[in-house]
């Protein structure tokens, strides 16, 4: 299920493999986007530090709206699926977060979300575009400097982990076929269709 060859579980040896078998007790299989590193596990190894670094300072729910946000503005399917399904599990009902894929300022939100996803899309979109009234918009709302870099951060790791898995073409896992209901589904399939079994 991507453009590259990748390593099978049943080749795969040292770090690769050990990368496999973690993947696969955290998600109860072997995700695309491991297999799509399979070649380069010493990058995904960095990634999943670095990202694991940002989530780390975050509260979740803005991890996850941050990054849905630059995800949809990246024409991300994988990402888009994935953090939308997060947000779906912990945060939110189907309508709720339908109505935010859709257009977030209308959503319900509140203002710190709405800027915060504002600021993910701008960072993904054109980060020469985020001017100083946006940092200053988000500072208006609470935020401290450090919840701004926070933001900019999730957005810019996205955008490689984004692209990456996009031009490996690897697609979103099929089981997001099963797991999630057709409106869902389709509002966050942004860019690549979802792998077949």
């Amino acid at each position: 299920m991507a453009f590259i060859e990748t390593v099978s579980e049943d080749h795969a040896t040292g770090a690769l493999a050990n990368l496999y078998r973690e993947d696969e007790e955290r998600f109860g299989y072997l995700p695309n986007f491991t297999k799509a590193f399979s070649s380069r596990p010493d990058a995904y190894e960095a990634w999943r530090q670095l990202n694991g670094t940002i989530r780390g300072t975050m509260d979740l729910r803005r991890y996850e709206l941050a990054t849905l946000a630059a995800a949809r503005e990246l024409r991300s399917s994988y990402c888009a699926l994935a953090h939308g399904s997060v947000l779906l599990g912990k945060f939110m009902d189907a309508d709720s977060l339908q109505a935010i894929v859709s257009d977030h300022h209308n959503a319900g939100l509140d203002e710190p979300d709405v800027a915060v996803m504002d600021l993910a899309e701008k960072v993904a979109a054109d980060a020469t575009s985020v001017k100083q009234e946006d940092i200053d918009r988000l500072r208006a709302l609470g935020l401290s400097d450090a919840d701004v870099v926070d933001v900019v951060l999730a957005a810019a790791a996205r955008c490689f982990f984004s692209k990456v898995l996009d031009a490996l073409g690897a697609r979103p896992d099929a089981r997001y076929a099963d797991q999630l209901e057709p409106g869902i589904r389709e509002a966050l399939t942004v860019g690549h269709a979802i792998a077949t079994r």
